[in-house]
């Protein structure tokens, strides 16, 4: 056991720009600074906001992915809860659990460890990835596409040794966030009609979480027929194709939910789905809880009508877990066969093939890719 931890040389899947095929490149690791540990990502899986993030934000050269599980191969200064050998998770939103909103139960967005946008550590604003003695960034403060990486302590959770990691690290993200919203976030109840608007991992798990608590009919709604087919295996009684139909698709669904969704859920990444889904939920009780991240038009349309007539319309970020806290509880739903996981997963790939896993995800051809890093 090294006292002090020391550079690492190995290979990670670097965005340089825009859109760009990621390269294979070998990258410095930094050793983890006080209050950091660093991981060997054994499996790491790409979601869509990852996607979204490559095809349209600015900052490269850039290391994406924070669906992932490893292996804690050093601690910094001042960590005391984790050691080298325990298998983790890790959290694209971390937890203190000492500011105001951890200390909350009405909240899950940490003041010092909350979503990360410009690329960097949150504790001192500096990359702990490097090529050739210039600085690549970090995604989320997680970045997973790589054989090792560094967060912050707050940014990972402990589980269960037993726990396969290849699985279970889809938990880190779209399953949790599916399963919170329905969960935790709409509290969907028994008896209930529910519409989901995308039905990808997040969707799906949504369609899960909902069956689980009793929902008496679960409507999902997507232009990919594929999807469509794979969603009755998680639940979806009925599957609806917008392009299959001459009037709005909010008008089929009150018509077959005689008058609107009890609660309906946006999981497609695009704010005009948000409004569709709040104009299917019925007057007085209706509510709509939007999970996806969009990539274009952020702004949110809908008639004051809508909302004055009872429906009420919420956000949801990872779920409403409390992340650290939280989600090692889903992987003993998980162990315990509570809940299912291992179907989510479509493909599994090396990470040298990171580039195949996208045009996977962009051509709506996969639910979740999991990355595998060399052995």
């Amino acid at each position: 056991m090294s006292s002090s931890p020391s550079v690492i040389t190995c290979k990670a899947a670097v965005a340089w720009g825009a859109g760009q095929p990621l390269v294979i490149e070998e990258v410095e690791v930094s050793p983890p600074q006080p209050q950091e540990i660093r991981i060997k990502v054994v499996a790491t899986s790409l979601c869509g906001s990852d996607v979204a993030a490559w095809e349209s934000q600015p900052i490269f050269p850039r290391i994406f992915g924070h669906e992932a599980a490893g292996i804690v191969e050093s601690v910094g200064e001042g960590v005391t809860e984790f050691k080298e050998g325990d298998h983790v998770l890790t959290l694209f939103v971390g937890e203190c659990k000492r500011c105001r909103h951890c200390t909350s139960n009405k909240s899950n967005m940490c003041r010092t460890l909350g979503l990360e946008r410009s690329g960097l550590m949150h504790s001192d604003r500096k990359t702990r990835f490097s090529i050739r003695g210039n600085p690549v960034y970090h995604y989320c403060a997680v970045s997973s596409f790589s054989e090792y990486t560094v967060v912050h302590s707050g940014c990972a959770a402990k589980v269960s040794p037993k726990a396969p990691l290849e699985k279970i690290c889809i938990l880190s993200c779209g399953v949790a966030a599916g399963l919170g919203a329905a969960w935790n976030v709409a509290d969907v109840s028994k008896g209930s009609n529910v519409a989901i608007f995308g039905l990808g991992t997040v969707g799906l798990s949504v369609a899960q979480g909902a069956k689980l608590r009793g929902a008496s009919q679960v409507i999902g709604v997507d232009i990919n027929p594929e999807k469509g087919e794979k969603a009755k295996d998680f639940g979806v009684d009925m599957y609806l194709n917008p392009k299959d139909y001459d009037e709005p698709i909010h008008e089929v669904i009150k018509r077959i939910t005689d008058g609107g969704a009890d609660y309906s859920f946006e999981c497609a990444g695009d704010t005009r789905a948000t409004t569709t889904a709040l104009q299917s939920c019925c007057d007085g009780w209706g509510l709509t809880v939007t999970l996806g991240v969009p990539k274009a038009k952020p702004e949110i349309t809908a008639h004051y009508g809508l909302l004055l007539t009872g429906r009420t319309l919420r956000g949801s970020m990872y779920g409403g877990w409390k992340p650290k806290s939280d989600i090692p509880s889903l992987v003993d739903k998980y162990m315990n066969k509570e809940i299912r996981v291992d179907e989510f997963v479509t493909h599994n790939l090396q990470l040298e093939d990171i580039n195949k896993a996208f045009e996977l995800m962009r051509e709506g051809k996969c639910l979740r890719c999991v990355l595998h890093m060399p052995r």
